[in-house]
């Protein structure tokens, strides 16, 4: 296309509703394009078809599917497809609340069972709150190691 259909291909566009990049003008009818001078002698050049707007170019998201079934089948997850660090993908809040919450629980069963007192659960509470205990399992070898716990809940631990 030559420079002097600029003017007619900016009215064309926003008459198509489309980019200056899409429309379309008829190399046979350039002569006709380039006497169109308003917006309504482009109009009419749109009607019988001399201006026209090419077809979008559309995406293809076969690839997207596929993807997507695959990481529903739980492939694509090893070690080359992690980005971030080990605290991006399970953020550091969401384990500790997850740690925490089954400490606590842990602790409110053995005060209920009478197996360590009142002194004692607020003592290895406050522990737990400051994040001195790694799991459950490290809670009840505190309280093996410093006899704070009633011996049957040994025996019981082990037969489990």
């Amino acid at each position: 296309m030559s420079m002097d259909l600029k003017s007619q291909r900016k009215v064309a566009a926003k008459l198509l509703k489309c980019g200056e990049r899409r429309v379309w003008m008829d190399p046979a009818r350039s002569a006709d394009i380039k006497e169109a001078i308003t917006s309504a002698d482009v109009r009419r050049l749109i009607r019988d078809g001399v201006i026209a707007a090419n077809p979008k170019k559309g995406i293809s998201s076969f690839r997207k599917k596929k993807i997507a079934a695959q990481k529903k089948k739980g492939r694509r997850r090893g070690t080359g497809s992690v980005k971030g660090k080990k605290g991006t993908r399970n953020a550091k809040k969401t384990s500790w609340i997850r740690t925490i919450r089954s400490i606590r629980k842990l602790l409110v069963g053995l005060k209920t069972e009478k197996k360590i007192d009142g002194k004692t659960y607020r003592q290895v509470y406050m522990r737990a709150k400051s994040g001195y205990f790694r799991s459950k399992a490290h809670v009840l070898i505190f309280l093996e190691r410093n006899g704070l716990i009633a011996e049957d809940a040994n025996v019981k631990k082990e037969k489990k």
